[in-house]
């Protein structure tokens, strides 16, 4: 039991383990601002635009409405008189709530990025030319008295 204990203590404190948990920690965090950014300030603004229509109660009835009894207004009534429903406002609601998610993401990771990006370092300065030799052109060292390739005696470098 003991073996078993500390194996899982080396496991469980491994960095990327606890990096990991802080993730999902701050990740469900985000996940309610998130939600409450698309709930309680989009949502309303697309209503507004869309005439007061609240997009997540659109559905249509599947089935027939028993007699004598109204037309359902809303997805609770219709269950209540046990009439089918497509509930395709609820799957435009999810549509919405991603799409501003991951922009919301990608906006909060681009700022990051741009908090952490490194100031731009000048660009290095282009190699010297080699020096080549005067009897093949082949390169040699500035320091050298002889071509390595054909071994001729090579004029002083001026400093």
């Amino acid at each position: 039991m003991g073996k078993f204990m500390q194996d899982f203590k080396a496991f469980a404190l491994k960095g990327n383990v606890v990096d990991m948990a802080v993730g999902v920690v701050v990740g469900g965090a985000f996940s309610k601002i998130v939600t409450s950014l698309v709930n309680d300030l989009v949502m309303p603004l697309l209503s507004l635009i869309t005439g007061g229509t609240n997009v997540s109660g659109q559905f249509l009835l599947l089935g027939k409405v028993p007699e004598g009894a109204e037309v359902p207004a809303t997805i609770e009534a219709a269950k209540e008189l046990g009439v089918a429903t497509f509930n395709y406002g609820n799957f435009i609601q999810t549509v919405i709530d991603f799409v501003l998610i991951a922009l919301c993401i990608f906006m909060a990771i681009r700022l990051i990025s741009k908090l952490h990006k490194k100031k731009e370092e000048a660009p290095a300065e282009p190699a010297p030319e080699p020096r080549l030799c005067p009897f093949c052109c082949q390169p040699v060292d500035d320091k050298a008295t002889r071509c390595h390739h054909c071994t001729s005696e090579l004029p002083e470098v001026e400093a």
